[in-house]
């Protein structure tokens, strides 16, 4: 579904990717840890198509297509989902109309009918329920005076929503209380569990793993992936922490 080769990529004149590769088929969630400035975030940003990150080589292919290629609307209607560390607030427009909007922009498109307003409030009445979030909440404008733990939730709902074929999720469990951690999780399931669809979750620690129960996790470093495994070599970080594996 998702495959990375050699990829380069600069931010500024400053080289942060180096060299990644790697490989995420269909039905996989696959967790990416790494220490601070390893590249991370900035893996997430170029795939999503953020402005000011420049690919310096390699390529990216996404369900057949070359990835690099689109623009980034074009990228979220051919699928690609990309979860924010920190969503961005947007004042005078309501989550209902911005998911709306968004939702029937993508099916359009994808050469789909848009949805009926009445559609589509039953599908974000569902959606919302999924992550126990309460409509009125979705009235309101898009994260504006929302707490961490609302803003990741909101973009839950809205990840259910648009229904993505592969998501990237950076750090969605910042700013995350116990509880909302696992509601987030069970919602990552719930959405993205399934064997045609695909996850890259982008994390610095254990507990979200807990819940989401990756298939693979890889540890990027300078820029590249430097090992993978299974979920136990997330818990052998928890343990030992990146100085052991990158000794």
């Amino acid at each position: 579904m998702l495959t990375i080769t050699d990829l380069h990529a600069s931010v500024g004149d400053k080289p942060i990717l180096k060299g990644l590769t790697l490989h995420v088929p269909a039905g996989e969630i696959h967790a990416i840890m790494g220490p601070n400035g390893a590249g991370k975030s900035t893996l997430a940003h170029v795939l999503g198509g953020k402005p000011g990150y420049e690919v310096t080589g390699g390529n990216v292919e996404f369900r057949g297509q070359d990835l690099l290629a689109l623009e980034p609307h074009e990228r979220a209607a051919a699928g690609l989902f990309l979860g924010f560390q920190y969503p961005v607030e947007i004042p005078g427009v309501s989550n209902v109309q911005f998911l709306r909007e968004a939702l029937n922009a993508q099916r359009k498109a994808r050469g789909e009918e848009p949805l009926s307003g009445g559609e589509f409030l039953k599908l974000a009445k569902d959606k919302a329920a999924l992550l126990k979030m309460d409509m009125e909440m979705l009235k309101r404008q898009v994260n504006v005076g929302f707490s961490g733990g609302e803003k990741k939730r909101a973009e839950m709902v809205q990840m259910g929503i648009l229904d993505p074929a592969f998501a990237v999720l950076d750090e969605t469990d910042s700013g995350l209380d116990i509880d909302a951690l696992r509601i987030v999780g069970a919602g990552i399931n719930a959405i993205m569990r399934a064997p045609d669809k695909g996850v890259l979750l982008i994390t610095h620690y254990q507990r979200l793993l807990d819940v989401v129960k990756p298939d693979k996790v890889s540890i990027l470093a300078g820029g590249r992936i430097v090992e993978t495994g299974g979920p136990e070599l997330a818990l052998r970080l928890e343990a030992e922490g990146y100085d052991s594996v990158m000794a």
